[in-house]
């Protein structure tokens, strides 16, 4: 290249798909690209984008009017759509034909070949839509955080939730050697990380197609690495979570003391529907162990309203539930087809305005219980790490408990520190504090 190129990133849906942001990052820096935030001053454009939510994809078709105006000014700029959107069957070259200003398309398992992916397309369009290539290729890698790191340990899902797409686009699931994730977390410990978030699609399966680790011996080894204040982990499935694994989380003194279980639905016989692998039954069991083994933990959920054949007895036992077991707070989704998979073939026997009516409900129901959990908090002393400035109010400090909840507070707190504060109040989603000492 004869001069420095910028690029310039949008990426949308799951911390996944954020991570493999820095691993596009990592690469184009490595081949002598530069990133930019700056979208008007960009030479390369990339989304990289979502498909388990219609909303992502809304959002991503409806960038394409302002990059066009862009790429009209100056037809030099490259773009690019890559993610799990275009891997979906035939997405790929639709985009192609709809937006023909479009450089090159890629999947999720082409990204060990971006820069010659972008190379090429100054000749030509190219779409990149590889089959899954069976391991997990090591790239390098531009955080975003200098305190908090993203570190994959297993891709792809078997599942097979009726409603999700991602073992199509994502698919099998291939876990990492677990000696190669120990050191990228001591590698990352090294550079400053206080906190590793550790990825998955589901991340109890972790070792299952390997045979010689397993999810609980893996938080065993990294909670031994000196220097690591906090360990989390994401996304879990309540099929795959054992009372195994509870009991190890709860002498590991690094694992923080939040599960996030979506439950999807209160009713049996839509979690059948579902085939999410569990009862309603078998899902509260885990819930009364978890908090019976540790109790100060919080416990968050989704859900998804109006799945096919869902009917007001079923959200009735969707709503007993939130009510009796008080999950510290939840994301709700209203129920939308997604092309490729099989609940798309089933009926979608409930109206638009009864989904938005029970969602509506579910939610308002969450937020009070969200509000009286959180006030509960206020006069205790809790444990944070900073995260740097609130995004909201920038003369503010925002930090995490090991919850995973919110916490605001004035005063000077660099990113990354740990610090004792002391909460004065709450609202439904956040917690607000004062300083009272460092450990």
């Amino acid at each position: 290249m004869n001069k420095e190129k910028l690029f310039y990133l949008i990426t949308y849906g799951c911390q996944m798909n954020f991570h493999d942001s820095e691993k596009m990052a990592g690469q184009l820096i490595n081949a002598g690209y530069k990133e930019t935030n700056d979208l008007q001053q960009a030479d390369i454009i990339i989304f990289n984008t979502c498909c388990v939510r219609e909303k992502a994809e809304e959002k991503v078709r409806g960038k394409m009017g302002e990059i066009k105006k862009l790429k009209d000014n100056n037809p030099s700029i490259l773009v690019g759509i890559g993610g799990c959107m275009p891997q979906q069957e035939g997405v790929g070259k639709k985009l192609l034909r709809q937006f023909p200003f479009l450089n090159f398309v890629f999947g999720p398992h082409t990204l060990d070949v971006l820069p010659a992916l972008i190379e090429e397309s100054n000749e030509k369009q190219v779409l990149a839509l590889k089959k899954d290539k069976g391991d997990v290729p090591i790239l390098p890698v531009k955080r975003k955080s200098s305190f908090r790191a993203w570190i994959p340990i297993i891709k792809g899902c078997e599942n097979f939730c009726t409603y999700c797409i991602v073992p199509y686009v994502r698919g099998k699931e291939i876990s990492r050697p677990m000696q190669e994730i120990i050191e990228e977390v001591n590698q990352t410990v090294k550079e400053g990380i206080k906190e590793v978030v550790l990825l998955g699609q589901n991340v109890n399966a972790y070792g299952r197609d390997r045979g010689e680790y397993s999810f609980p011996l893996l938080l065993k080894e990294i909670n031994k690495i000196s220097g690591l204040a906090r360990i989390r982990y994401m996304t879990s499935h309540p099929r795959d979570f054992s009372y195994n694994l509870v009991d190890v989380i709860a002498k590991l003194d690094k694992v923080c003391e939040h599960f996030h279980l979506p439950m999807q639905a209160g009713s049996s016989k839509i979690l059948k529907k579902m085939n999410r692998g569990y009862t309603q039954e078998e899902y509260i069991e885990l819930i009364k162990y978890i908090r019976k083994k540790i109790p100060h933990s919080s416990i968050t959920t989704d859900f998804i309203v109006g799945f096919p054949g869902e009917e007001d007895e079923d959200f009735s036992q969707t709503i007993k539930v939130v009510e009796e077991f008080q999950f510290d707070s939840a994301f709700m989704f209203i129920y939308s087809s997604r092309e490729g998979t099989p609940a798309a073939k089933m009926a979608d026997s409930v109206p638009q305005d009864k989904k938005k009516e029970r969602h509506n409900k579910l939610m308002n129901l969450q937020q009070q219980i969200s509000l009286e959990k959180n006030r509960r908090l206020i006069g205790k002393d809790v444990e944070i790490l900073s995260e740097g400035s609130s995004k909201k109010e920038s003369e503010l400090i925002m930090g995490r408990t090991r919850t995973n909840k919110p916490v605001v507070l004035s005063g000077f707190l660099p990113p990354g520190d740990l610090a004792f504060v002391t909460i004065k109040g709450a609202n439904s989603h956040t917690l607000f504090a004062e300083l009272t000492e460092t450990p």
